[in-house]
């Protein structure tokens, strides 16, 4: 603290001197610079020809002062008579300074006693064009206003010098406390006198110990660690693999990883050694010399290969869910550590998923061994184990046995004799069978056979090989459920997807679906025919996988059938199916993973191929591709919506027109997303695929899947490519009805006329009947305007449209009734018919099958 004090003191002087040169230098630069200022100002010279010219110089010269901050500005003649001064009686006396210099032409500045006091002022010429020094300014400042300077700094010195000298002294009561903690409080002969007594029981104690610090060099060791690892007298200091210890040794020591009682050898001796690490870096180590315990090392040793063969069973065992998969990982962790040969047999049921049955045949399933030409039962072979077989009671009764030599098993004789004495002449002479046991149900059994080692197993053996195979049977078994799983899901899913896509002839259509490598999911897809030969394309996946997701999906693409037969629109369809999903939530499925349905995206588009537009919309799915007839790709700008289930928001509809030939790509997550591919760069992908000309869409199909397809797929992937047709004028017939039942009979000569060109002359009076009663009742129930429509496509569809939306109910007439039997007769005579609402109304259709229904249905000619 009293350096800092004396430092503090030095500043001060220091700085006060340099304050004060500073201040004196910069009010001399300020003198200078206002005078020659005021001395080059325009007008100046003007001035002092002036009759009276303190009259015009002393106000400017007071107005400049004032504006410089400076103490005063004197303008004067050649013989120093002042002009102006700031206390005007003093103009026109004598100026109380030094003017020689200065009527010479050069700028000087000094300090005197003037009139304000002691000053520091500068004195400039004022020359003529000719160069010839006319008159002279001054301006200076007293000497008290500089020193006001450098008094307002000396507070803010001071101040720091205060903060300086308590951070000095909080600091060395901060060090002295701590430095007072990590002594203990002992002062430097109590310190000295310690350290000796350390030293001394140090290397006084029957246990080595050595100190490390972070960077791997020996600190100190005592006698007895010297003794015991034969460490030279110079160790300390030097790195710890640089001093002749064990290698093993060193590794622990330069690790600086916990240790405790762990047993090293060291030369020919046994050591049990102890490590902890020490603050900040470093450990400190104890030996004990332990030589005598031997024996117990080997038998250590024994069981640390025996837990390292657990633990890589624990990791080996059970990668894959497939059953002859993990039933060969068993085989390859066990030989050679435990078995120098290791068959697996299972029951047969057990490879098709099944729990198998007592006395089940067994196929051998997995073979490993320490050679390649042992003469046991091959991969492969179905084996019918005899009673008195080993195998056929470790199966039966689900215990393991230990046969020592298999020369003297009898029964194990009896199953293959020849095959018996072949395996015991090849050098096999002990066996371990122990079966796969899981959740109290007996899968197989795991054979471990000795040949190398001359001693047979024992019992330590059979309980080892208890353990590995327990072990393996939990895997085993869940390997077993999954392939069940699997593939009742597989089966469940192919039979709730399309087998066959229906005839329709709005678009040709190509198909590709594949379930995950790991298991079935929830993606599907349809082609739905519609009223009007308008066709519904669907796309949707539920999230998750297994026979939940499988059978959600099933339940899904039932409810968008029905929903598809009510004829609407996409948006309100989807807004239904997100209600249906609510509910399916809230009722809660037990046996599902979180009770329910985790989510569920969906897309549904209706193409029209006599307007060739197409709406759509989405729940949460991906957006569709277009692919344009010249090969222009583009993704739709359709609003995504919420997912199924989410509720509170209303879907969007998006209405194309689409050219004939057109592509539209309907497509699930699994196709475009994967661990190393951004979503984003997969549609992309997807784009750049699907962006060539002239292609149908089972080329489109396979580019799409030869570009995007992975090797082995996480998700599920469904692909739906539908190109577009149109159904020309020749196929459409279409009358506007005036308002009046006078027409409806015009309409139905025009309507048999078309029919006759069509060559449908057959359905001519059913067709005739059909619109006669649904014109009367658009034109007694409904509202104007009020239009006919026939379009000759797989079926022949007659469509009635008017400005209503009231709905049209079928009901039997009674006896009595003298109506009411129209909708009846076109129920009747028709093979479907219904209702749909459009934005100006609705529109009632009846659909008639050809007359020639054997044959097939005129193909839609192509209008491009």
């Amino acid at each position: 603290m009293a350096i800092v004090v004396l430092l503090a003191a030095g500043a001060l002087l220091a700085m006060v001197l340099q304050s004060r040169h500073d201040i004196d230098r910069e009010a001399r630069n300020r003198s200078v610079s206002v005078a020659q200022t005021f001395a080059n100002s325009p007008g100046l010279q003007e001035m002092l020809n002036e009759p009276d010219p303190s009259a015009v110089l002393q106000p400017l010269a007071e107005k400049t002062r004032k504006a410089a901050g400076m103490d005063f500005i004197v303008v004067m003649d050649t013989q120093g008579i002042r002009y102006s001064h700031p206390q005007p009686d003093r103009i026109g006396e004598r100026f109380v300074g030094t003017i020689e210099p200065s009527l010479a032409g050069r700028v000087h500045t000094e300090s005197v006693q003037g009139p304000l006091g002691k000053e520091i002022q500068a004195i400039v010429p004022v020359t003529s064009p000719e160069g010839e020094v006319v008159a002279l300014v001054s301006a200076g400042l007293t000497v008290e206003n500089v020193t006001g300077i450098a008094d307002r700094q000396l507070p803010v010195i001071l101040l720091a010098i205060a903060v300086g000298l308590a951070l000095a002294t909080v600091g060395t009561a901060l060090i002295s406390r701590r430095l007072r903690r990590q002594t203990h409080g002992l002062g430097t002969q109590e310190m000295t006198r310690m350290y000796e007594h350390h030293d001394a029981v140090l290397h006084a104690v029957r246990e080595g110990v050595l100190i490390t610090d972070g960077s791997g060099r020996l600190l100190l060791a005592n006698d007895e660690a010297k003794r015991l690892l034969g460490l030279p007298d110079d160790a300390e200091g030097r790195p710890v693999d640089e001093v002749g210890m064990d290698r093993r040794m060193a590794e622990l020591l330069l690790s600086g990883r916990v240790a405790t009682d762990e047993v090293l050898e060291a030369g020919d001796r046994l050591l049990v050694v102890n490590q902890r690490p020490t603050h900040p870096q470093g450990s400190a180590v104890t030996i004990r010399d332990s030589t005598e315990m031997r024996l117990l090392s080997s038998r250590a040793e024994t069981a640390r290969r025996r837990l390292k063969l657990l633990y890589d069973a624990g990791g080996d065992i059970g990668t894959t869910l497939d059953v002859v998969r993990t039933a060969q990982e068993l085989a390859d962790v066990a030989v050679p550590q435990f078995a120098d040969f290791v068959t697996v047999d299972l029951a047969e049921p057990v490879l098709k998923g099944d729990e198998p049955g007592p006395g089940a045949d067994m196929r051998r399933t997995a073979v490993n061994g320490i050679r390649s030409d042992h003469p046991l039962y091959p991969l492969g072979r179905l084996i019918d184990f005899l009673p008195s077989t080993p195998q056929a009671r470790g199966y039966g009764t689900g215990a393991a046995e230990l046969v020592p030599d298999l020369r003297e098993a009898a029964g194990w004789h009896a199953q293959d004799p020849p095959r018996a004495s072949a395996i015991v002449e090849y050098g096999i002479h002990s066996l371990i069978a122990a079966p796969l046991k899981a959740r109290g149900v007996v899968l197989g059994v795991v054979n471990f056979w000795r040949s190398r080692k001359p001693e047979p197993f024992d019992e330590d053996d059979l309980s080892m090989a208890e353990e590995l195979v327990g072990r393996a049977a939990i895997t085993m078994d869940n390997a077993r459920r999954y392939t069940r799983e699997h593939h009742l899901a597989v089966t469940l899913q192919r039979s709730l997807l399309p087998q066959d896509l229906p005839d329709q002839s709005a678009v040709d259509v190509a198909h590709f679906y594949q379930p995950a490598q790991s298991g079935v999911g929830g993606d599907w897809f349809d082609v739905i025919p519609l009223p009007g030969s308008r066709v519904g394309l669907v796309v949707g996946d539920v999230v998750g996988h297994g026979l939940h997701a499988a059978a959600t999906m099933g339940r899904l693409r039932t409810a968008v059938h029905n929903f598809s037969s009510l004829d609407l629109p996409p948006d309100e369809l989807l807004s239904r199916l997100d209600n249906l999903v609510q509910r399916m939530d809230q009722e809660g499925d037990a046996a599902a993973p979180n009770g329910g349905i985790l989510g569920a995206t969906c897309l549904y588009a209706v193409y029209d191929p006599v307007s060739q537009s197409c709406t759509m919309a989405r729940a949460g799915h991906l957006p569709p591709l277009v692919v344009a007839p010249d090969g222009t790709t583009t993704i739709v700008e359709l609003p995504a919506g919420p997912p199924l289930g989410l509720g509170g928001m209303p879907f969007e509809t998006v209405e194309l027109h689409l050219t004939e030939g057109s592509q539209v790509v309907l497509y699930t997550d699994g196709l475009v997303e994967e661990r190393s591919r951004d979503i984003t760069e997969g549609v992309e992908s997807l784009r750049r695929a699907l962006s060539h000309p002239d292609r149908d869409p089972y080329a489109s199909r396979s580019a799409v899947l030869d570009a995007l397809l992975p090797s082995q797929p996480s998700d599920d992937i469904a692909l739906l490519i539908a190109r577009t047709r149109t159904l020309g004028p020749d196929r459409v017939a279409q009358w506007d009805v005036p308002f009046d039942p006078s027409e409806v009979g015009s309409v139905r000569s025009l309507a048999a006329e078309r029919l006759e060109e069509w060559g449908l002359q057959e359905l001519a009076f059913t067709t005739e009947l059909i619109l006669s009663e649904l014109i009367t009742n658009a034109l007694r129930y409904g509202a104007a305007p009020v239009r006919v429509r026939l379009l000759y496509d797989r079926t022949l569809t007659c469509e009635v449209w008017d400005g209503s939306s009231t709905a049209p109910h079928l009901r039997y007439a009674t006896t009595t009734d003298e109506g009411g039997r129209g909708l009846f007769l076109v129920a009747q005579l028709s093979e479907h018919w219904g209702t749909r609402y459009v934005p100006e109304g609705k529109v009632i259709w009846a659909e008639q099958s050809l007359p020639d229904t054997d044959r097939t249905p005129p193909e839609v000619p192509s209008h491009r």
